[in-house]
């Protein structure tokens, strides 16, 4: 698909606010800078005017707050949030594509960056822009036009045109059961001028590059084979270019960046000259000028105590992952792995592996007395029971459903029930609900039996607390909860921060 291509799905298109529609690349580097420039933002209160704003979250479904560690520290998401869309002509010349200009925005790339509680690691998930999620409904704050919620699954990246970026927010966390505290995003011209002003970041090929075909696709990266630095254009064709790098796909294109981005980190950490008043103070008007964010971010001195956060954080404790996925078709879906690492950001639980034992222990700890808070009384609670014992070669067990709805009810769960209409197929057991205000009841339905609460999930697809015995359970009164791995996925191709020998592949007919 060209780098220009607007995907597909249909829905309704409408013309962008003025810098509404940005990329995710460029809101990273304005994290970034501001978290090594920061002490230099409070001289310049008049930046605030710069800065735009707009909602945090425009659907319904709420997901809560995760609950403070011993030290009444809480984790920070941020969501870095991209478009295609061309909203000024200077931005239409730096990406291209004039056919776009004043279409609806897509969310082309989309970034989740988790500071932990401890603020000692920072991990980074991106999401492939081919993604197939439900969008949910959203209302724009804008005019009050109300988006429904997709029918079936759409991609991921019409959620922007759906009222703006408080709509990729909602739909992230209907998608991974994260609470998102914030968003950032940064347009193409935003990506120049502070590329410039911080200088040149090395970034390196296996090969001769130039990203342009035969039809004139491709964002016109040229470089030479090894390491170069760059800025400016030439840092935004970096973070822009599918066409050269490895297979030509998006998940190419994001490794590009994760490498840009460690770079980045790495240089800013050892450039001195960034504390040159004169150069911070350019970077402050750059990066203030090319921000939209939502209000808990709204004022210079809110990013600077951001800023002071993520600067704890050395480069070696930097993790950077692309989502697991599989294709359908043209398109991608999240695999098993992508929940897996879905749990491990919301349980706070490092990427890189070096705290994962404690983080289980204490967040595991954490969500079970929070559900005890939020949970109804008991004789108040329906659940479904399911079952899901039958695997690829054992038929389901006859009557487990009735037998669990049992001991909830021996519990003090007197609405549960049973549907005996059929078996599932379900690995391990499993309870669902449907929106966050029943989020507690579920997982207070999964502490009575056992079940850990990184077995609680939200679906689409149920309609109430919904327990799936599954094949991990076929016989007993007692639920075994099998080990659970905290390791990253593989299948999330980790890349660490420190780590400066990462070089991108450069496919055979884009070399010179």
């Amino acid at each position: 698909m060209p780098e220009t291509d607007k995907g597909e799905g249909g829905g309704s298109r409408r013309a962008p606010r003025k810098h509404r529609v940005l990329r995710w690349s460029a809101a990273t580097l304005a994290v970034l800078i501001l978290a090594a420039a920061g002490t230099g933002y409070l001289y310049y209160r008049h930046l605030n005017s710069n800065i735009e704003q707009d909602d945090l979250n425009l659907g319904d479904d709420k997901v809560a707050e995760p609950t403070p560690n011993e030290a009444g520290q809480t984790p920070l998401n941020i969501l870095l949030i991209g478009s295609d869309a061309r909203d000024s002509k200077e931005n239409q010349d730096l990406g291209g594509a004039k056919e776009t200009f004043g279409s609806a925005p897509l969310a082309d790339v989309q970034m989740l960056l988790h500071l932990s509680a401890d603020r000692t690691n920072l991990s980074v998930v991106s999401m492939p822009r081919d993604t197939l999620v439900q969008i949910p409904k959203c209302t724009d704050p804008d005019d009050g036009k109300v988006y429904a919620a997709s029918d079936g699954r759409a991609m991921a990246n019409q959620s922007l045109g759906h009222g703006g970026p408080g709509c990729t927010v909602a739909t992230w966390q209907e998608l991974t059961g994260i609470h998102i505290d914030h968003f950032m995003m940064v347009d193409f011209s935003g990506v120049v001028s502070m590329a410039d002003a911080v200088g040149g970041v090395p970034v390196c090929v296996d090969a001769n590059i130039l990203s342009r075909d035969s039809a004139g696709h491709g964002s016109g990266l040229k470089l030479r084979k090894g390491t170069t630095s760059i800025k400016g254009v030439q840092a935004l064709q970096w973070l822009r270019t599918r066409y050269g790098f490895e297979d030509g796909s998006d998940l190419a294109r994001a490794k590009a960046q994760h490498m840009y981005m460690n770079s980045l980190v790495r240089e800013l950490r050892a450039n001195a000259t960034m504390s040159s008043p004169n150069k911070l103070r350019k970077l402050a008007e750059q990066a203030t000028k090319a921000l939209t964010v939502d209000p808990g971010l709204g004022t210079v001195k809110e990013l600077y105590d951001l800023s002071n956060e993520l600067r704890k954080v050395e480069p070696s404790r930097i993790t950077m992952t692309t989502m697991p996925n599989r294709y359908v078709g043209a398109r991608v879906e999240p695999t098993e792995d992508a929940e897996t690492l879905f749990r491990l950001v919301r349980e706070d639980i490092a990427l890189d592996g070096k705290d994962a034992k404690q983080a289980t222990s204490d967040k595991t700890a954490e969500a079970e007395a929070a559900s005890s808070d939020a949970a109804a009384a008991k004789n108040e609670i329906g659940v479904l029971v399911e079952n899901g014992t039958r695997t690829t070669s054992l038929a389901a067990v006859n009557g487990r459903a009735s037998t669990v709805a049992g001991l909830l009810k021996d519990k003090g769960y007197t609405r549960a029930s049973y549907d005996g209409s059929g078996s599932l197929s379900q690995a391990t057991t499993v309870v669902r609900y449907p929106s966050a205000d029943l989020e507690g009841d579920a997982q207070a339905v999964a502490k009575s039996l056992g079940i850990p609460m990184s077995s609680v999930k939200k679906s689409t697809e149920v309609s109430g607390v919904t327990l799936v015995v599954g094949a991990d359970w076929r016989s007993g009164t007692t639920y075994k909860a099998p080990k659970e791995d905290n390791t990253t996925p593989e299948s999330a191709e980790a890349l660490n921060g420190a780590d400066d020998s990462a070089c991108m592949h450069v496919n055979p007919g884009f070399t010179w």
